[in-house]
């Protein structure tokens, strides 16, 4: 999986790309004990096991790199799906309330079912397996979007700059 944050900041209308500093995925798991912090894929939605089958990606930026005081004016989002087994899905960007970790966790094969957690993994319980926990199984996430785009085949896509995700950015 491959992330690209855009972003327009003023002043000299300067424009720089980010890259995730870390990303993990979220398995619906009651025992909140699966995670794949190391894994080369990040999976989101609902696969087609009858339970346990929500899956929640998680990425996190640096933004070191923008100058104290700047003023963001535009945010895009560019992810690549790889695999898809499903016809054309929206896949909304929620802001996450709570910090996470990314472990040593590494799922193999196709890594959809997850790998056993480890410490610091963020899980569908876990902020940091397994002593700090979230408020809500699935994490903590404002409930209102950032942005949302239809995805249906592999491909890149790219979540069109919005006042969530531009609000977003500027407060981190």
């Amino acid at each position: 999986t491959a992330a690209v944050l855009a972003l327009a900041v003023p002043a000299a209308a300067d424009e720089i790309t980010v890259t995730p500093s870390k990303d993990n995925t979220l398995y619906e798991s009651g025992t909140g004990s699966l995670s794949n912090g190391a894994g080369d894929h990040l999976f989101a939605g609902r696969t087609n096991q009858s339970s346990g089958s929500v899956r929640r990606g998680l990425v996190a930026f640096d933004l070191s790199s923008i100058p104290a005081g700047s003023t963001v004016n535009a945010v895009t989002l560019v992810l690549n799906m790889s695999r898809t087994n499903a016809g054309a899905h929206t896949v909304s960007l929620h802001r996450v309330s709570s910090d996470w970790g990314e472990g040593d966790s590494d799922a193999t094969g196709g890594e959809g079912d997850g790998a056993a957690a480890e410490t610091g993994d963020a899980t569908w319980l876990h902020t940091f397996y397994d002593s700090e926990q979230w408020g809500a199984p699935g994490g903590d996430f404002d409930g209102a979007p950032s942005a949302s785009t239809s995805v249906s085949g592999t491909d890149s896509y790219t979540w069109g700059s919005s006042s969530g995700m531009v609000g977003d950015v500027q407060g981190w």
